[in-house]
């Protein structure tokens, strides 16, 4: 039974996301609460490590949600029901592209989408800052006058040198990810 809901839950995440996995976080986040099997913290850690294993992040999240509460069936329902959606539509789409290449309608609906879409991923980037920068316990110091108000000082330098290696020297993703994975584990480890 967990294993149809599973697929059932991350088939209608795969269905009803534009924009790539990082737009799937909010729903796979608020689907993963309405089941009442990961917290705030937990669900933080899965987008990091989704983030750097190889693969796409919604399948990466899908397949360790599914494996975390239903084991090896779990992560297989999980990932088929995330896969799903996107295979039958691009089969659809690609029967019927010609015929709607265009048209007006389907621009004016990608016009719609498009700032669905940033939108999606900035409230999946808020959510991750929040989770990650604010209210931890590393190195927490206090912010602002606000009452049970935290920033976590460790994750926000490593933060803030990303954004700086990343923008500035052009540093590769890959090389940032083991660097600050070295620096948070001598820090925080």
């Amino acid at each position: 039974m967990m294993h149809v809901y599973l697929l059932s839950m991350f088939f209608r995440i795969g269905l009803f996301s534009f924009g790539g996995g990082l737009a799937m976080l909010p729903l796979i986040f608020q689907s993963v609460q309405d089941f009442g099997v990961m917290n705030a913290q937990e669900f933080s850690n899965l987008v990091a490590l989704s983030q750097v294993t190889p693969g796409p992040i919604a399948v990466n999240a899908a397949t360790y949600v599914g494996l975390n509460y239903a084991g090896v069936l779990g992560a297989a329902a999980a990932t088929l029901g995330v896969c799903l959606p996107s295979f039958l539509l691009m089969l659809i789409v690609m029967k019927f592209i010609d015929k709607f290449k265009e048209s007006k309608g389907l621009e004016g609906a990608f016009l719609g989408i498009r700032p669905v879409t940033v939108g999606l991923i900035g409230a999946a980037a808020i959510f991750v800052a929040e989770t990650v920068l604010v209210n931890g316990d590393l190195f927490s110091v206090k912010l602002f006058q606000e009452p049970g108000m935290y920033i976590n000082l460790v994750p926000c330098l490593i933060f803030l040198a990303t954004l700086i290696l990343a923008g500035m020297f052009k540093v590769g993703p890959i090389k940032i990810t083991i660097l600050m994975a070295i620096i948070g584990a001598m820090l925080c480890g």
